[in-house]
This record gives structure tokens, C-alpha cells and sequence, in this order.
């Protein structure tokens, strides 16, 4: 037996452009940071693995599962990944002292200096679509 529907409010036309605005604005912004990755000769996930190992809540080490969770992967799929980035020499992995099942990654010097300037261009990427993103997520009118 399928539980009954919930009711769902009234959705206007101002709505579908916010929320169409909003995908807009999101494929713009990571085909933008497609073409960096590329530029910095990585590809997109290898980035976004890079950015997540150095950006992990906390600041703690990251584990290759911690990895997976980030990227939203498959643990497999993050093994395969952090092997790229060690062949590439842009993470190292050592073994967790506590408990030696788990493989910890850091960055080298290489991929913390590429990762610098891909998130310089990134940040200064945000900083231009930051109005229109306000205006949208605040449902304020254009200026």
C-alpha cells in the first residue's frame, strides 16, 4: 500500500525561473571549473578529490571511505582515483597508526600548489556570481 501523497504548495512561474536561474548558474559554474581543471592538467574529479582531501571538515586525515563520501563515489571508485593522483604524484598514503586498515591521504607540495591556484580562480569565480546566487537564494528582485 503506498502512503498517501503529502500536499505540495503552490509552485508560481516566479519559482521555476528562480530554480532555472539556479541550474544555470550551477552548470555555468562547473563548466568553468571544468575547463580550470583541465587547464592545470587534471581532470575535473581529480580536482575535486584534491579539493576534498584539503577542505575535509575539520581538517582531519582523510581515509579513502572519507574520500568516497566526499566525491559521493563507490569505494572502489575512490581506490582507483587516489591511485591516478599517487601515479601523478600529487597524494601520498600511509597507514593509519591506529588502526591499520585504514590508508590516510595527503597531499604533496605539487598538488597543495595547484590546488592554490584552482581555488584562487574559483574563489574569484564566486566572488563575480555571488550577487546573482544572493538574489536567487533570497528571492530578492534584480537591481
Amino acid at each position: 500500500m503506498t502512503p498517501p501523497k503529502k500536499p505540495r504548495p503552490a509552485i508560481s512561474q516566479a519559482d521555476y525561473q528562480r530554480l532555472s536561474e539556479f541550474r544555470y548558474l550551477i552548470r555555468r559554474f562547473l563548466e568553468f571549473s571544468q575547463l580550470q581543471a583541465n587547464e592545470a592538467g587534471l581532470t575535473p574529479r581529480q580536482h575535486q578529490a584534491l579539493l576534498a582531501i584539503k577542505g575535509y571538515p575539520g581538517g582531519g586525515p582523510v581515509a579513502v571511505g572519507d574520500l568516497a563520501e566526499r566525491l559521493r563515489i563507490r569505494h572502489h571508485s575512490a581506490v582507483e582515483l587516489v591511485n591516478r593522483l599517487g601515479e601523478a604524484g600529487l597524494v601520498t598514503r600511509d597507514q593509519d597508526k591506529a588502526d591499520h586498515r585504514r590508508v590516510l591521504l595527503q597531499l604533496t607540495p605539487l598538488a597543495d600548489d595547484r590546488l592554490a591556484d584552482l581555488s584562487a580562480a574559483h574563489l574569484d569565480e564566486l566572488s563575480r556570481i555571488e550577487p546573482m546566487l544572493r538574489r536567487l537564494l533570497f528571492r530578492q528582485q534584480p537591481s
